[in-house]
């Protein structure tokens, strides 16, 4: 398939969102850009998140992890829906029952304006980070697959898909992405379904028949039951839960989508709708990996983990029309995320850290204006973040995004543990250097537990490097940190927050 051709219907997409977004911004204003004036249709909340949710990490990382871990990380998807009830009965209520429009604000009302903003901070980086990790693997495919062939450089690319998703969101805000998601995660499930329809086909085989033989070549383990491991399926499970409570009940972007429906029942059915269906959506990816590992067995492909799906999808082993539908699926994936996350920092720093709705005297036209600067200066962030990750150039970049997320989301988690399980309170400022010093703390097990992996990265040698091995021996015996970082985070958060506090009656 021609490089130009399929530049071309990547352009028709994007004519398509901004169409969207043309209508969907009419008679927009800073209420609807920030929370929708709390009239979002829930049908369309719960299918537009399932996009958000998955991103483009999900539509080529996941597949590609199956030559290596098999379908063990369904047991991270099985912890996801135990967290998203968490999420519908347990934060959900609370955010209704305030009228929040930044969820942070609990934690001004719970501690002080120094937990607020510090809660408002860690989503900033946390999403920041997360969302540019996934713009980077999307850019990429299309840098390498397209835009290569075309002359075009890796910047000006992330340039213009930038530009782009300023283009049809800037406007309307969350008013506008409830529909463009709905739009882009039809045509992530079209491309999902027909790819897994086409590679079945060109085997010659069926689901069934396909399911069994991925079985046979070791493909469909599920549970994994080494107790030391970091993919043990208890610590997946958990971590899983944890990850959601903290990447979807404590993050702004995803609860804004849902705190943007017009009252609490419809959101827990929104929550619980699309909890259920992402379930079967990532059953599908890893079936989907395995399809294509067998694919590449029988036709002699060598590749593994996130460049898997693009070559055989881009390179000619399928048909036209597979590419076409990859490539529009891959970046419906993408968009999502980003629009979303530019979206919702916008909203965050606006209102956590400048104090747009505490200043009564900001007129409609002056908050519009800085909000218009600050959705800029997170699009010009977005830009270096990724330029950033593709000096990094990992392969699996949903390790990254995983491990990214034990660091940052790890105080939200304490912080907001510590104001809703219990009543005690604590003095404002400590709230900050504790938030801080824990994901530090964290980093710092990290590096003993992993010292292996550490040394070579940093190339370390002489008697530090033995002892740093030597340390993480006798201290781990070969037990690895996995997806449990996050809540090793939080609970290092947690206990100090508990430490530093007091009773409420003695404050």
């Amino acid at each position: 398939m021609s490089s130009s051709v399929l530049l071309f219907f990547v352009l028709v997409y994007f004519t398509l969102l901004l169409i969207v977004a043309y209508f969907t911004s009419k008679k927009s204003n800073n209420e609807s850009f920030f929370i929708g004036n709390r009239n979002s249709n829930w049908m369309l909340v719960a299918f537009g998140m399932i996009g958000t949710s998955l991103s483009g990490v999900t539509f080529v990382s996941i597949p590609g992890t199956v030559g290596s871990s098999e379908f063990q990380y369904f047991q991270v998807v099985i912890g996801y829906f135990v967290g998203y009830l968490v999420v519908a009965y347990v934060l959900l209520p609370l955010y209704y029952r305030l009228q929040l429009t930044s969820i942070y604000s609990y934690l001004q009302n719970r501690i002080g304006m120094t937990s607020y903003k510090t809660g408002a901070f860690f989503f900033i980086v946390s999403r920041t980070l997360g969302a540019t990790a996934r713009l980077y693997l999307v850019v990429n495919i299309l840098q390498i697959f397209i835009l290569n062939h075309l002359g075009i450089p890796f910047g000006v690319t992330t340039f213009i898909i930038l530009l782009l998703i300023l283009l049809y969101t800037f406007e309307g805000g969350v008013k506008t992405i409830v529909y463009t998601d709905t739009l882009q995660t039809t045509f992530m499930l079209l491309g999902l379904i027909v790819c897994i329809i086409a590679i079945i086909r060109n085997m010659d085989s069926s689901f069934l028949a396909s399911l069994h033989e991925m079985k046979v070549a070791g493909y469909t383990k599920v549970f994994n039951t080494d107790v030391k491991s970091g993919a043990y399926f208890a610590k997946q499970i958990i971590g899983g839960a944890f990850i959601t409570i903290g990447m979807t009940g404590l993050d702004q972007e995803m609860m804004q989508k849902n705190i943007s429906v017009n009252n609490i029942r419809n959101s827990q059915k929104n929550m619980l709708t699309f909890s259920t269906v992402i379930l079967f959506i990532n059953f599908l990816f890893l079936f989907l990996g395995g399809c294509l590992y067998l694919f590449a067995i029988k036709n002699g492909i060598t590749i593994k983990g996130d460049d898997l799906f693009p070559t055989i999808a881009l390179n000619g082993n399928l048909s036209a029309a597979v590419s076409i539908l990859f490539i529009i699926g891959l970046i419906s994936a993408l968009f999502p995320s980003a629009d979303g996350a530019l979206t919702a920092l916008t909203s965050s720093f606006c209102i956590d850290i400048l104090g747009l709705k505490r200043k009564e005297n900001i007129s409609e036209a002056q908050g519009k204006k800085t909000r218009i600067t600050v959705h800029l200066i997170f699009a010009l962030l977005f830009l270096v973040c990724v330029m950033i990750f593709k000096l990094i150039d990992s392969h699996s970049i949903i390790d990254i995004i995983l491990k990214l997320a034990g660091y940052t989301y790890g105080p939200l988690l304490g912080l907001f543990s510590f104001g809703i399980l219990t009543n005690r309170t604590i003095r404002d400022k400590f709230v900050l250097p504790i938030c801080i010093f824990a994901p530090l703390a964290t980093l710092i097990l990290d590096i003993i537990n992993n010292a292996e992996w550490f040394i070579k990265k940093l190339t370390l040698s002489g008697s530090f490097a033995d002892q740093l091995s030597s340390l993480s021996a006798s201290i781990f015996g070969g037990y690895k940190i996995g997806i449990e970082l996050l809540v090793i985070n939080g609970l290092i958060t947690f206990t100090l927050l508990l430490l530093f506090s007091k009773k409420s009656q003695d404050v």
